[in-house]
């Protein structure tokens, strides 16, 4: 694979998994009692922290795997199984619903850092990213960067997105890039299904 393909590659499928339009309407609702100027800092703040975070499990993804003794095969199929789950939620739920309980005066970490963005599904393509070849991890890290950004600038403006698309427009979009993560770990779980048992 090419780097330039690797980079591309990852960065889809970082930004379908990190889901910003899939993921506009909670941080809408955890953010709407807040001045703007406030709901940015707390939407970049976030941002930041759920960057961190997966940029920690891209770090050390390859020891983790190395600690328990984990195949990069297994681990695909793990991947791919969590990332079929999410794509079903994604194209049959919607999102809003995971945290209507919660004290959302002004969130720090939870519930939009983790787990809205370095949720499960995240953590789990990071680790899978990391334990491949390792001359790209320059660009995998890249990858993970350009998305993160991204998809804060989507964020930044999801309220005026909202209103300009309306909300069928947004969840016609989260339920699109469902579909596009379905075909996505259903290839990276037969990918691992072959490697595992080929032994490659």
């Amino acid at each position: 694979m090419s780097a330039a393909h690797d980079f591309w590659s990852s960065l889809i499928l970082l930004v379908l998994i990190l889901d910003p339009f899939g993921n506009m309407p909670v941080f809408l609702a955890v953010t709407r009692q807040l001045h703007p100027r406030r709901r940015a800092w707390v939407t970049l703040r976030e941002s930041a922290i759920a960057y961190l975070v997966l940029l920690g499990f891209m770090a050390g993804g390859q020891r983790f795997l190395d600690l328990l003794g984990l195949r990069q095969a297994s681990l695909q199929v793990a991947g791919g199984v969590i990332l079929l789950l999410v794509a079903i939620k994604m194209i049959f739920s919607t999102s809003e619903a995971m945290f209507s309980e919660q004290d959302l005066r002004d969130p720090l970490i939870f519930p939009l850092a983790v787990p809205l963005l370095a949720g499960p599904s995240a953590l789990a393509a990071v680790l899978l990213l990391s334990s491949g070849d390792m001359h790209h991890v320059a660009l995998r890290i890249g990858a993970l960067s350009a998305a993160m950004a991204l998809t804060a600038m989507l964020l930044l403006v999801a309220e005026r997105l909202a209103r300009l698309v309306g909300d069928a427009v947004m969840r016609a979009a989260e339920k699109l890039m469902g579909l596009i993560v379905s075909a996505i770990a259903v290839n990276m779980l037969l990918e691992g299904v072959r490697a595992y048992f080929l032994g490659h």
